[in-house]
């Protein structure tokens, strides 16, 4: 999509979403954005479209350039240059009139810890023409219970799910969400699934960042990957899997001191993930044999073996060499 240039990046595309085929207009478009900090250029001509009523999420490792381009297109950065359309408009910078079509969840942000939950809620309205109820937004992220407990004595997780019940306060058309489930135990980390997904059935967009590579593929309808400031590949995370073709993996615990020889066994097919082997086989029957022969005649026990397909994980190792929260 980035190479074929801004005439591409601007159709209409047509694509099933979550059962129903949409041919659905972006929402937002970002055309050869560029941001540099002295000699560092943290996005370096980054381009991509995000359509309405979809959740897109963009992923990349720490430093790149995922968190500048974000803060950007919610308005508290500037870019150096290109172009951003925004529900329909184009703009130089994001402004008022934009953000109070946005809803935002930062990585990193906190209230006053002496408010009570609800009374954050009544804050926060204030500051839109238009508000949801709190009580309502209370009940959808869960903490309904809580709404007299003061910010102070929340743990991780709820104060990450308020901060989820202010992003949806004014009823945005698009939603930043910046790691939106961190802190979240799996059942609560399952419920904000939930609510994204009646998100985007309500038309509602989604701009998703996130650490958890399951998440993304969960959730994502489009995935942009990023790093040294440059979108170096993006599609359906079904249509990112499947460059690996008829590819299978397994996985198994080896001692740390058996990882050279396995190399050596199997070169350019093995990953070393801690105490965890991770094997790329093209064939099944006799790559798996060959490695059970090579671990018997060591003696090796590979522990918790498990074969499975690639996943979006296995995509972004391939391309950037690094796991996302490293």
């Amino acid at each position: 999509m980035v190479s074929d240039g801004f005439h591409y990046i601007k159709r209409t595309r047509v694509r099933e979403v979550a059962g129903y085929t949409w041919g659905v207009a972006p929402i937002l478009r970002v055309w050869e954005l560029r941001k540099s900090y002295g000699p560092v250029r943290a996005v370096d001509g980054v381009s991509f479209s995000v359509e309405a009523g979809t959740i897109f999420a963009l992923l990349g490792p720490n430093g790149a350039g995922k968190t500048t381009t974000v803060e950007i297109l919610e308005g508290l950065r500037v870019p150096d240059s290109g172009e951003i359309e925004l529900f329909g408009e184009k703009v130089t910078k994001v402004g008022p009139a934009q953000k109070a079509r946005m809803g935002v969840l930062l990585q990193e942000g906190s209230f006053e810890p002496y408010l009570r939950v609800r009374e954050v809620l009544e804050l926060f309205r204030t500051f839109f023409p238009k508000s949801r109820e709190p009580e309502e937004l209370l009940d959808l992220v869960g903490l309904k219970e809580k709404r007299k407990a003061l910010v102070r004595t929340l743990s991780g997780g709820q104060k990450q799910r308020l901060a989820l019940a202010v992003a949806l306060l004014n009823d945005p058309e698009l939603l930043f969400l910046d790691e939106p489930t961190a802190g979240l135990d799996p059942q609560a980390r399952r419920h904000i699934w939930d609510i994204l997904r009646d998100l985007r059935a309500q038309g509602k967009t989604v701009f998703l960042t996130t650490h958890y590579m399951e998440e993304a593929e969960a959730l994502a309808d489009w995935v942009c990957i990023m790093d040294h400031g440059r979108i170096i590949a993006e599609g359906t995370p079904a249509e990112l899997v499947s460059r690996f073709g008829p590819a299978t993996f397994v996985e198994f615990e080896l001692p740390p001191p058996a990882f050279p020889e396995l190399s050596d066994r199997f070169p350019q097919k093995v990953r070393q993930d801690g105490e965890k082997a991770v094997l790329q086989i093209e064939d099944l029957a006799q790559d798996l044999s060959a490695l059970l022969s090579w671990a018997s005649s060591r003696g090796l026990s590979l522990r918790n073996l498990l074969v499975r397909q690639p996943n979006l994980e296995d995509v972004f190792l391939a391309l950037t060499g690094r796991r996302l929260r490293d």
